[in-house]
């Protein structure tokens, strides 16, 4: 499987493609398109080892580079994304946090980094949770779901939460906690060992566990 039997199966992504193609002639709409389907290209499906669902895209300027959590260097940092980098240095033990946002290197790794809605109104947060998009990525993580063995999903807040009864084939992981915003960090994110873990389970089913460490 690949991710092109995805997209040939599930066609109401073409629809929303028109859909914000005819938004933009009137809204900011991030982010451009060619990074809407950016995780897909970074992470190969026969390559997947870990999903982290975000909620959708950031919505202010040159933040946004279709990935869940990551801006493109050089961006300041979100606070949602410091409080990740905090939880990384906790749970591994580091003592350096990266000094830039972008998370190409998880991607590349095998970390699906999707956002359960990928296109965002500028400055609109949540402007566009009703357009479709959650559709589709559900039939993302069904897809995933049914076709991979041992992946491990990262379900950070409600609405990623929310998504737990799709995954059903009892052949992949569960690790949830809140959403690391600094409105919710503190319920259950901070602490939450996700990073260790989540390797603990790799090794234990012989896959290469991720380098969590950013350059």
């Amino acid at each position: 499987m690949t991710w092109q039997d995805l997209f040939l199966k599930t066609k109401n992504w073409i629809k929303l493609l028109h859909i914000i193609q005819k938004k933009r002639k009137h809204k900011i709409i991030y982010p451009i398109d060619s990074k809407i389907f950016q995780a897909f290209f970074l992470t190969p499906f026969n390559l997947l080892k870990v999903v982290i669902l975000g909620q959708d895209p950031y919505c202010q300027f040159n933040q946004a580079n279709g990935l869940a959590f990551s801006v493109n260097k050089g961006v300041k940092i979100p606070p949602s994304l410091i409080n990740i980098y905090q939880e990384l240095k906790n749970d591994l033990k580091q003592s350096n946090i990266a000094q830039h946002g972008c998370l190409d290197y998880w991607a590349k790794q095998g970390v699906f980094l999707l956002n359960t809605i990928l296109t965002v109104e500028h400055g609109k947060p949540g402007s566009h949770i009703d357009l479709g998009w959650k559709y589709f990525t559900n039939q993302v993580i069904r897809f995933i779901d049914q076709n991979h063995i041992g992946i491990v999903f990262l379900l950070w807040g409600n609405q990623a939460i929310s998504t737990r009864n799709i995954i059903c084939s009892g052949r992949n992981y569960i690790l949830t906690a809140s959403h690391p915003s600094p409105l919710s960090v503190y319920r259950s994110f901070f602490g939450c060992r996700h990073f260790s873990k989540t390797n603990k389970i790799l090794v234990k089913n012989k896959i290469k566990p991720i380098d969590w460490l950013l350059n």
